[in-house]
């Protein structure tokens, strides 16, 4: 991934484009496909998939999410991630800070992958180790 720049797509930002509920995410995403890496970490994927699991009808929706996991990268949580997890949470505390689990895992995935975290959350705001967040969901 040397010398292209890495989209990590935050959970938020998948609901988004597989919902059909912000097209100017969809035409942001289309426009960096091909020229730059997309991917999700494995905690989107499993976010994504409990809420698939709890809606088993939901044909088109998972039709819908299959569909943009096979055009885009699912990271693995690895010892990477886990060992930013960690000194990113210590930091946040000791700063009186904190995110949901999930978006600290996410934060942590993007810490240690230097990837530009696209999000409409402004939780990730306060995350002062991540790179500049985007925010590709600019209609909603």
């Amino acid at each position: 991934m040397k010398g292209t720049t890495l989209y990590l797509l935050d959970t938020n930002t998948v609901a988004h484009i597989v919902s059909g509920r912000s097209q100017a995410a969809r035409r942001a995403m289309s426009k960096q496909i091909g020229h730059s890496v997309l991917a999700i970490s494995a905690i989107t994927e499993a976010e994504m998939l409990y809420g698939l699991a709890k809606k088993p009808g939901a044909t088109r929706l998972r039709a819908a999410i299959e569909a943009l996991f096979s055009m885009i990268r699912i990271l693995p949580w690895d010892s990477d991630a886990a060992k930013a997890y960690a000194t990113l949470r210590a930091r946040m505390s000791a700063a009186g800070k904190s995110l949901s689990n999930m978006d600290m895992l996410i934060a942590a995935h993007a810490v240690a992958t230097n990837a530009i975290l696209v999000t409409s959350d402004e939780a990730f705001l306060q995350v002062e180790a991540l790179r500049p967040t985007l925010n590709w969901a600019t209609d909603i």
